[in-house]
């Protein structure tokens, strides 16, 4: 289990490199926090830091954005099942193809779709302490 504090806004850049150094093979990771928590915030620094580029976006709407990382030249999943109201929708998106696809996946609202989630996906907890600091804990 690895924990990730991050003090100020100013610093997700270096919770995010932390992060990434501790992905290991992992490729499905399930973010947990409530509603501001800072999950979008966390996953685009951490995809900034894979080497995405291009604008990086909540999939609210979409349900999912994928991007492309320059270091890579593979694509980055990032998921946001917040608007889903039943698991038919994530079958017709053709989850699967995403989820073992090998390629980095990162969910927001997981626990809307935990018993699709891969065995190996990682849960990362993002709360929000008194002192107004955000705690990652992954594994």
């Amino acid at each position: 289990m690895k924990e990730i504090i991050i003090k100020d806004i100013s610093l997700i850049d270096e919770a995010a490199k932390e992060f990434v150094a501790a992905m290991g093979s992992a490729t499905v990771f399930a973010f947990y926090g409530t509603m501001g928590a800072g999950k979008t915030t966390f996953i685009k620094a951490i995809c900034q830091q894979l080497g995405v580029e291009e604008v990086i976006t909540s999939p609210t709407f979409a349900i999912v954005n994928e991007y492309l990382s320059v270091k890579t030249n593979r694509p980055i999943y990032h998921f946001d099942f917040y608007r889903i109201k039943k698991l038919e929708e994530v079958f017709d998106m053709g989850y699967e193809d995403y989820f073992y696809s090998s390629d980095p996946c990162f969910i927001e609202w997981p626990e809307l779709i935990e018993e699709l989630l891969p065995e190996d996906a990682l849960k990362v907890v993002i709360t929000t302490e008194d002192d107004g600091c955000r705690r990652v804990v992954v594994g």
